[in-house]
């Protein structure tokens, strides 16, 4: 018998991060900062099968818990990503990311003539035109940011 299921072994405590885009979970991997040196068991599946998607990708970290600002970095790039929070083997709280209308202090505009780039104490703020494909709009000069412009800034 041929086994046609993916086996990725469960964690004890920590973060699994499901359903994020097809491609994207290094990306993910990024924006939380880890470099794969850290003393903690980790598994990253790209292009898993997902009825939901066709394809998705998952993040497992044992030992880690993601703040406010991680999950709203995620939704930038995995905005229908959910979140399980797992405590000795089973899901205890399970989030979904959600991309917010308006982005503050997250990104900066990538237009240099941008007031949020000058000395002015001005905070970024962006607004969500687009989940998908992402599309966000600088509130001072309306310039608009596409996903490769959001990774290449995160």
């Amino acid at each position: 018998m041929v086994e046609k299921e993916l086996r990725v072994s469960k964690i004890k405590d920590g973060t699994v991060i499901d359903h994020i885009s097809g491609g994207y979970a290094l990306d993910v991997v990024k924006i939380l900062g880890i470099t794969g040196r850290e003393k903690r068991v980790m598994t990253i599946a790209i292009n898993v099968p997902s009825k939901r998607f066709k394809v998705k990708d998952i993040v497992k970290i044992e030992g880690r818990a993601l703040n406010t600002e991680e999950v709203n970095k995620i939704a930038l790039v995995a905005p229908h990503a959910t979140i399980n929070i797992i405590r000795d083997y089973c899901v205890v709280e399970k989030l979904e990311v959600k991309l917010p209308k308006v982005i503050e202090g997250i990104l900066k505009c990538v237009n240099p003539a941008c007031i949020s780039n000058s000395n002015e104490p001005a905070v970024s703020k962006f607004y969500v035109q687009s989940e998908e494909p992402l599309l966000l709009k600088c509130h001072y000069c309306g310039y608009l940011l596409e996903r490769a412009d959001v990774l290449q800034n995160l």
